[in-house]
């Protein structure tokens, strides 16, 4: 079990203290758990840590790893893949990046507070300008994780135009830079009600070629493994054999089982 993506109260919409998800985690019997909170930057700052918290972050992270040696802790950052991504954030030493993309300029296509933007836009030009970002995204070299890949659809506003066609050329990005896509199971917690990615671009990926990790993407210590047998019994349907990780930026693999 790999649980990669997963919050802390320092980016102020997550609940619970990180020591409660390490030990929901290891009830759910997670052997490689990551914390990958939103990282700082000048922009939407209600919804994440701020730049001198970073170090706070470590140091409870190094807390954690010596007082619980049974489950192999990670320390990665989710960071928003923006124009102007700041470089500090890239510089820290972590053991993975997670990419994601959650602004179509300025516009948080995900949070409920700008919910009634959807009805003034074009839903399929809304998705080829969110693939063209994560096309973007995979060629910036930043990364090693990509987050929650389709995001785009979370409140449930589907494209006409095939979804294979518009993810194309992201998913051939993510395969030539050799990226991770994660299975990210908390669309089954939202109104869109499906794993990030879909199967049906899950199975893209398997022909591609590309490695996946799994992700719970907690916010709260209850959330933590939320339908990760579920994703990997699907994974494993779909014909993946093998979950990744990393260490210390090292991509490293486990057997599914």
């Amino acid at each position: 079990m790999v649980d990669l993506h997963n919050h802390t109260i320092l980016c102020n919409h997550a609940i619970g203290s990180m020591q409660e998800y390490i030990q929901q985690a290891i009830k759910k019997n997670i052997h490689i758990y990551g914390f990958a909170d939103h990282a700082y930057m000048d922009f939407d700052q209600q919804y994440r840590m701020d730049y001198f918290q970073m170090e706070i972050y470590d140091k409870w992270i190094r807390n954690l790893q010596e007082k619980y040696p049974q489950i192999t802790i990670l320390k990665g950052y989710e960071v928003d893949f923006v124009p102007t991504v700041d470089t500090r954030i890239l510089q820290q030493d972590v053991d993975y990046f997670i990419g994601s993309v959650h602004f179509l300029d300025n516009w948080g296509f995900d949070n409920p507070q700008f919910l009634s933007q959807w009805a003034q836009r074009d839903v399929d030009e809304v998705y080829k300008e969110y693939f063209d970002l994560i096309v973007q995204l995979a060629n910036s070299g930043l990364f090693d994780i990509v987050g929650h890949l389709d995001l785009i659809k979370v409140f449930g506003f589907r494209p006409k135009e095939d979804i294979k066609v518009l993810a194309k050329e992201a998913i051939q990005a993510i395969a030539d830079n050799d990226l991770v896509v994660e299975i990210n199971t908390a669309g089954m917690r939202k109104k869109v009600h499906e794993l990030y990615p879909s199967i049906a671009l899950l199975e893209m990926i398997k022909q591609h070629d590309i490695d996946i990790t799994f992700a719970s993407d907690a916010h709260t210590p209850s959330q933590v493994g939320f339908y990760l047998n579920e994703a990997i019994a699907i994974a494993k349907q779909i014909g993946f054999t093998k979950v990744a990780y990393f260490v210390q930026r090292q991509k490293k693999h486990k057997k599914l089982i």
